[in-house]
């Protein structure tokens, strides 16, 4: 479906978000946070057919961040009940992209800041075109590191060093920095990053959908268990992919020389 403020599209197991305020180098305003965050938690979106989404911005920016003209004025008129209604409004987007069962993968094809950057570091995987460009900025605007789960985030991403890096200063990254310092998986020319990234989702749709599922919640959940705890949840987990057809399907397509057929 196409219409403001993203357009969705969905082609052989496959969703794609386009961010669509190129006038607005797709900043966000209230409406969007909460109707992204909408979408992702929605039953369409869960019980549906897409096996990964993609997540791109119209125009030349990915996502500037959040809209000075409508939230900004607009915060300085709330109490501090009203701020924290508003954090954590932000915040439950994150929530529900990390919750969504599908991989989903940002393509940043130019500007990711701030709350456009979260995004970006929210997604499971994050592959950019050579003009791609990263800053959490917060702490130019006075505000702290500490946003929309960054500082939870961020460091299991780039580690602690360049984490505190990035959040204390501020500092534009270029895609080959930021490849470099491994929040980019890959660095794709402007012309082929949508084709590249439509073909990494295409990989992963084509695979083992609730063994991927399990993938995703294991990763999550064992952010912050013990290493004892964690061999625990995994063992659990890999039995009960092992009693999904999917399991039987890969070894009887191995024994019969073709590719399998997952459900």
């Amino acid at each position: 479906m196409r219409g403001e403020p993203f357009d969705v599209a969905f082609a052989h197991g496959v969703t794609t978000i386009t961010l669509s305020r190129p006038d607005r180098l797709n900043a966000l305003t209230f409406e969007i946070y909460a109707r992204l965050a909408g979408w992702f938690r929605s039953d369409a979106a869960i019980a549906g057919h897409s096996r990964a989404i993609v997540i791109t911005g119209a125009g030349r920016a990915f996502c500037s961040g959040g809209d000075v003209e409508d939230i900004i004025g607009a915060l300085f008129a709330k109490d501090m009940a009203g701020m924290l209604e508003f954090t954590r409004m932000t915040g439950e987007l994150v929530r529900s992209m990390r919750a969504h069962p599908a991989p989903i993968i940002a393509a940043v094809n130019g500007v990711a800041a701030g709350a456009g950057a979260i995004i970006a570091m929210a997604s499971d995987l994050r592959v950019a075109s050579e003009k791609g460009r990263v800053s959490f900025l917060f702490n130019k605007v006075g505000l702290s590191g500490a946003d929309m789960g960054a500082c939870h985030l961020l460091p299991r991403i780039v580690g602690h060093g360049r984490a505190s890096e990035l959040l204390y200063l501020g500092d534009v990254i270029g895609a080959e920095e930021a490849h470099r310092i491994g929040f980019f998986n890959r660095v794709f020319t402007a012309d082929d990053l949508l084709v590249e990234a439509g073909r990494l989702a295409r990989r992963i749709a084509d695979g083992p959908h609730f063994s991927n599922t399990v993938t995703k919640v294991q990763l999550e959940r064992e952010m912050d268990v013990s290493l004892s705890a964690a061999l625990e949840m995994e063992a659990q987990a890999q039995a009960i992919c092992m009693m999904h057809p999917d399991f039987r399907e890969a070894y009887d397509a191995w024994v019969e020389k073709r590719g399998p057929r997952f459900r």
